[in-house]
């Protein structure tokens, strides 16, 4: 078990990490960039798959109570019906043209541009019918191509970061970063938070002008070594991140009914892999 972590750790700070180059910084110190094992991506797709439904096939579509749309896949992406503009990035188009570049076919319905379901009554209703059961029976088939956009909004997650961040922050961001990277459950902390809460760099997930993704949280981590203590740092600091954003939200949402669940997933970063 620990030779597959170290393997585990090392494969994906290769996989996650690509060269990131800050103003007057010049380029950050990164591995070139390699594919993980098919091992290594199911014990990750394995981990965000329960994150987010318990690892249930039925859990891979699903439209959560409160909500205005459906959430899909092993990352429950989200996918907008026609006529509702949210303020959440939208992740199932950007899944399903990631799936198809790579000569994936995907069900029919999963290529419409928007959901055809308009409601969640109307989503419940189709559950057990013939579109919603092939999707989820494809869903089932295509867990690491799943894991692997999943890894992919990842790596792109940190340049988007140290853009939006003012120049004064972006070393220490960048250096809380590498320090969470250092431990294999601190890379699937930084891989599952960004497909779980966002990157935190746009404007529209905010409440208050509040974000809670990644650059919100890599911000207020507490000075710590490298390694363990980092992932740790990082379980907490998404934490109260999480805390501020629900007592932030309009109260219509209820979002306090997600804390306990949203708490025990971000304490699984603190704990090995």
């Amino acid at each position: 078990m620990q030779t597959f972590r170290y393997a585990l750790l090392a494969s994906l700070l290769l996989a996650a990490c690509g060269p990131v180059s800050l103003p007057g910084q010049g380029t950050a110190p990164a591995a070139a960039a390699t594919n993980l094992s098919a091992g290594q991506k199911a014990a990750i797709g394995k981990k965000i798959w329960q994150n987010e439904s318990g690892g249930t096939v039925d859990g891979l579509t699903a439209w959560n109570g409160g909500e205005e749309f459906p959430s899909l896949g092993i990352g429950h992406f989200i996918w907008y019906p026609a006529g509702f503009n949210g303020r959440f990035e939208e992740s199932w188009p950007q899944f399903i043209t990631f799936a198809r570049q790579r000569g994936a076919q995907p069900p029919s319905v999963a290529m419409e541009r928007h959901a055809p379901w308009p409601n969640k009554a109307a989503f419940q209703k189709e559950f057990r019918g013939a579109r919603l059961s092939e999707l989820r029976q494809w869903l089932a088939a295509n867990v690491t191509l799943q894991t692997d956009f999943i890894i992919a909004r990842s790596r792109a997650a940190l340049p988007k970061v140290l853009a939006a961040a003012p120049a004064s922050d972006r070393g220490r961001l960048q250096s809380n970063y590498n320090k969470v990277a250092s431990t294999p459950n601190g890379m699937y902390a930084l891989i599952d938070y960004v497909n779980f809460k966002g990157d935190g760099t746009q404007a529209s997930e905010t409440y208050n002008g509040k974000g809670w993704g990644l650059l919100q949280v890599l911000g207020s981590m507490k000075d710590v070594p490298a390694g363990q203590a980092a992932a740790a740092e990082f379980s907490a600091s998404a934490k109260r991140m999480l805390n501020r954003r629900i007592d932030n939200s309009p109260p219509a949402r209820g979002e306090a009914k997600w804390r306990e669940g949203w708490l025990n997933r971000c304490g699984t970063y603190a704990r090995p892999l």
